[in-house]
């Protein structure tokens, strides 16, 4: 590792969000601050706060929610951690997702409850509005079309500043731009599964591939999954352990080399965890281990 600096996630490179929004590659996702189940307050209130806090003295720049965390608290918790914002700060939240209960989610894609989640996400976080609003899955019982066009009628409102995606298709993806520009995916991806959903391997390559020609933030959620591939004794283990690293940190430093439009946003409700994250922003893999692991995960 390289030497750590007063805000290390800087090590992690900058992308710029729509052309003008920086932020800090390495993100944060703060979906795990909340009860079990994404469901409810943190067990700890006072160590949530305390980590949303950590992660700006840590440099990081881009944390993403959604009004199905909680639902509704994790925006709140953010709000009452951080407001007033720190200038650099962008915040990425998402609506279009109904919780009935603990692990219960399921698409609601109708354009005007996507009205109602952007509205009240603004009154959470006390804006007037939002740096990056991104549609949550899209709802099988509603047109596309639809559910994209009402996003950006309230982008034409000013209420929402960039647009994004979260589990989508390529199809999607070009469907939606007929629509409204189309700044960040936030798909499922690591090196234990990379792929997303309703995708094979080749084609979420082909979607990492096709985001960063466009410019177009990729954010992996679950970034640090390495299941097997970590197991002692392994490629992933030994590299890991040549760079005193864990198998986690060496997933994320390996997704940041991956690709210069990939943000990784790892969560956790650990503060030691966090800074941990944070660490593998300055990891450099040679290209021989990056290859190696690409080989590994057929990623």
């Amino acid at each position: 590792m390289e030497n750590n600096n007063e805000r290390p996630a800087a090590a992690s490179g900058t992308f710029a969000i729509g052309g003008n929004l920086p932020v800090s590659r390495l993100g944060f996702g703060a979906m795990r601050l909340t009860g079990a189940g994404v469901w409810g307050a943190p067990a700890d209130k006072d160590a949530a706060i305390a980590l949303l806090r950590r992660t700006q003295d840590l440099g990081i720049t881009l944390i993403d929610t959604a009004e199905a965390y909680g639902p509704r608290i994790n925006e709140s918790l953010i709000a009452e951690a951080l407001y007033p914002y720190p200038k650099d700060l962008v915040i990425a939240t998402k609506g279009g997702l109904q919780r009935p209960g603990p692990n219960q989610f399921y698409p609601d894609g109708r354009p005007q409850q996507l009205r109602l989640a952007l509205e009240g996400s603004l009154r959470r976080l006390r804006v007037d509005h939002i740096d990056v609003y991104q549609l949550h899955y899209p709802d099988p019982n509603v047109p596309f079309e639809d559910s994209v066009g009402e996003i950006a009628k309230m982008r034409e409102e000013g209420k929402i500043r960039f647009v994004g995606l979260s589990n989508i298709t390529i199809d999607q993806l070009v469907r939606a731009q007929k629509i409204v520009p189309i700044v960040t995916v936030q798909n499922h991806y690591n090196l234990e599964k990379p792929q997303c959903v309703g995708m094979d391997v080749q084609q979420s390559v082909e979607l990492i591939n096709l985001c960063e020609r466009q410019g177009i933030g990729f954010i992996p959620w679950h970034p640090q999954s390495t299941g097997e591939l970590a197991r002692p004794g392994s490629v992933l283990d030994q590299i890991a352990r040549r760079h005193a690293a864990r198998p986690g940190q060496i997933a994320l430093a390996w997704l940041l080399q991956r690709s210069p439009t990939i943000l990784p946003i790892p969560g956790t409700s650990s503060i030691s965890h966090l800074e941990e994250n944070v660490e593998s922003a300055q990891i450099r893999l040679s290209h021989d281990e990056f290859e190696e692991i690409r080989r590994m995960a057929q990623a």
